[in-house]
């Protein structure tokens, strides 16, 4: 008897594990997801971090109105619990282009979970207390429980999202959710009434979730298909983001998150804006530093300089450089320039990497996304521009990437008051991109021995620089802002100017 029982508290327990480990997958996976959708990562994992913890603990308070058959319900319960988490990923994917009130049902299917998850702890330990003492039933319930989570944070990021996407993930772990269920109906059937009942729903939702994994792929290519609106050629989920390429007749497209990154058919307005103008005011350009732009396009237009010896490039996503390394389409748009031997390319966090680098540039060109969340709004901070100028040589020129002055005038404009505060002289200039509007550059120079008008060197070939320096840096007044505060990274107000924003657009 005693063997028996404690195979019986083992199994539950367990269960506890493998609730606790999917309930925080299926968070992970809806925000995430919400993230790659909608944008403000910051913001979508807070609110759905707030629903899901809000809704367990309504789950929580119902739990006390199931008195009979708890070990069935908990079954019933955790089977249910594998279906709407396992298959939220798909029904939100699907959806996405298709209706109108799209957050309310990314809410609504995380508040299901989560009150799901919430029924299911105090129904186990009613189901136990009659067979534990209170104490030691208390800790070893949120002992697993607290395990389960540690290993889903530690595995969603690392292995989970890279190896199987965020469709296989929540699929994957609405199998495991389904699974224990089908072993608890076997090894308690004598404890369940109508155990055959439940073995047939749970071994009918498991072959569900198994048919669904198995076309995942081809359900992903065809939502994602509606969602850009064009040929996908190619799509791949890093630990930091979910890569798609695109192709619509002679137009290549790259969307890191479901925000456009470029379009092959003006990304050199762009690059050559970004590039020429502090390539050709630099007093010297041996050594060039690339923070972000890991796709290579930047480093091409650096590369027309014969007196460049070296280019470093620092860039988070090894996936993403690996990309514009080995792909053939993509390194005929870079050509090749981050195979070229004079290219040193480094796959870690740029701001940590500034901190500890002794190395010191002529040049810093600066291409990171917007900052549409903290992660990346401490990239524009003044203490992060304080430690690049350590790693900068006398008289060098730096460049950054400073969103569009139209669209986010007080996101540009605070980001150039930072910069100000930093380096002895600063100015801005925009250009005209198609695909993107007008969009916005901070130039500014480590010292006094030139100035933004002086033109020292001068690249062969360009489409659309000129070197007439004074014809990009006017800005009508719909595109000034004055009132705006510095970004440090105790305010992050660069982020809430930011969401601000671009969030009347969308």
């Amino acid at each position: 008897m005693g063997k028996k029982f404690i195979k019986f508290e083992f199994l539950l327990l367990f269960a506890v594990f493998v609730i606790a480990t999917c309930g925080l997958i299926y968070e992970l996976v809806a925000g995430t997801l919400a993230s790659y959708l909608l944008g403000d990562s910051v913001k979508q994992f807070s609110f759905i971090i707030g629903v899901y913890l809000f809704s367990m603990g309504i789950g929580s308070f119902f739990s006390k109105f199931f008195h009979k058959n708890l070990l069935n319900t908990f079954v019933e319960i955790e089977i249910l619990v594998g279906l709407i988490g396992g298959l939220s990923s798909v029904v939100l994917f699907l959806l996405f282009e298709s209706v109108e009130y799209f957050q309310f049902i990314l809410y609504l299917l995380v508040f299901i979970t989560g009150f799901l998850v919430g029924l299911e702890i105090p129904l186990l330990m009613n189901i136990l207390k009659d067979k534990v003492e209170f104490r030691d039933l208390v800790s070893n319930v949120f002992t697993f429980d607290y395990i389960g989570a540690l290993l889903a944070s530690i595995l969603f990021p690392l292995i989970l999202v890279p190896k199987l996407g965020i469709m296989g993930t929540s699929l994957f772990f609405g199998m495991i959710n389904v699974s224990i269920a089908i072993v608890l109906c076997f090894l308690l059937k004598r404890e369940l009434k109508n155990s055959y009942f439940l073995k047939a729903k749970a071994i009918f939702s498991f072959a569900i979730l198994l048919g669904v994994f198995i076309f995942s792929d081809k359900i992903l290519a065809y939502s994602e298909g509606k969602l850009y609106g064009e040929n996908i050629i190619y799509t791949n989920s890093t630990p930091y983001q979910r890569i798609v390429l695109t192709h619509n007749k002679s137009d290549y497209r790259l969307y890191l998150n479901n925000n456009l990154q470029f379009s092959s058919a003006d990304e050199y307005r762009y690059h050559e804006a970004l590039v020429h103008p502090v390539m050709s005011i630099a007093k010297n350009v041996k050594h060039v530093l690339v923070l972000g732009g890991g796709d290579g396009l930047a480093v091409r237009e650096i590369l027309k300089y014969k007196d460049v010896e070296k280019v470093t490039l620092v860039d988070l996503d090894q996936g993403m450089t690996k990309l514009f390394k080995t792909n053939k389409v993509l390194t005929d748009f870079n050509k090749g320039s981050l195979n070229n031997p004079k290219v040193t390319v480094i796959n870690t966090d740029a701001y940590i990497w500034a901190k500890t680098c002794t190395e010191k540039f002529d040049v810093a060109i600066i291409d990171f996304p917007d900052p549409s969340n903290y992660s990346l709004g401490k990239l524009y901070s003044l203490n992060f521009y304080q430690t690049l100028k350590t790693i900068l040589q006398p008289d060098a020129a730096v460049v950054i990437q400073t969103t569009s002055p139209y669209f986010a005038p007080k996101s540009f404009w605070c980001i150039n008051k930072t910069v100000m505060q930093v380096f002895p002289q600063v100015d801005a200039y925009h250009a005209y991109v198609p695909s993107f509007g007008e969009w916005g550059y901070t130039i500014a120079i480590n010292g006094f021995g030139t100035t933004f008008n002086n033109v020292n060197r001068k690249a062969d070939g360009l489409r659309f620089y000129n070197y007439q320096f004074d014809r990009f840096n006017y800005f009508t007044n719909d595109m000034i802002s004055n009132e705006v505060e510095i970004n440090r990274l105790d305010n992050q107000i660069l982020v809430r100017y930011f969401d601000e924003e671009w969030g009347k657009l969308q």
